[in-house]
């Protein structure tokens, strides 16, 4: 039979290991954002790329968009609008494939456009080392729903820790680099809020 001490200092070893199993477990999940809900092209209904223009990672910007098209808050809503959305982007602009990286819906739902390093064509000057996201809809005079702003920034975080995004990424309005009124006043006020972001880049 094990002595008494002996059984206690076994029982408090177990205890150690079973705690600090826990622990490690509870730091991971602290150090690891949600990654949000994200359709692949393939899943919205998506064609293949007409090329493929790889980046180099981490990337250093991210250039924030509205696609002035109609809103959608559904996935056969949001589909319909991306489906077409390609389908002008690559033949009517002879872009390779729809010029964003990602675009998100009022639905809260990431939706893969060229996805994590691959080039688009959304920012002159900036699609070879810059991510390119659009909320799909016109945000002028309002902003989308907190369901997207929510996603965009869990996207975010996601592709810092993913390694996809550099940790000192620059967030920028489309606005800021090229002529354009993307990502529309009230949405461009709202990411003047929002870390990282760059007043001159």
């Amino acid at each position: 039979m094990l002595r008494l001490s002996t059984l206690l200092v076994l029982l408090a070893i177990v205890a150690i290991v079973l705690l600090s199993g826990v622990s490690a477990r509870g730091r991971k999940k602290a150090t690891k954002p949600e990654c949000p809900e994200i359709k692949l092209k393939r899943q919205w209904g998506g064609k293949l790329a007409l090329g493929l223009n790889y980046q180099v990672r981490p990337i250093r910007n991210v250039i924030i968009h509205h696609t002035v098209t109609s809103e959608c808050s559904t996935f056969p809503q949001c589909a319909e609008i991306l489906q077409n959305m390609q389908h002008y982007h690559q033949t009517q602009l002879d872009y390779y494939d729809v010029a964003y990286n990602f675009l998100i819906g009022n639905d809260g739902v990431v939706y893969e456009g060229t996805g994590w390093g691959v080039r688009g064509a959304h920012t002159y000057g900036y699609n070879t080392n810059g991510t390119g996201i659009a909320f799909i809809g016109n945000f002028v005079d309002k902003l989308p729903t907190e369901a997207a702003l929510t996603a965009c920034k869990k996207l975010l975080a996601c592709g810092v820790t993913e390694g996809e995004l550099s940790e000192d990424y620059g967030l920028i309005g489309a606005s800021q680099v090229i002529s354009t009124q993307s990502p529309g006043l009230t949405l461009y006020n709202e990411i003047q809020e929002w870390p990282h972001w760059l007043p001159r880049p």
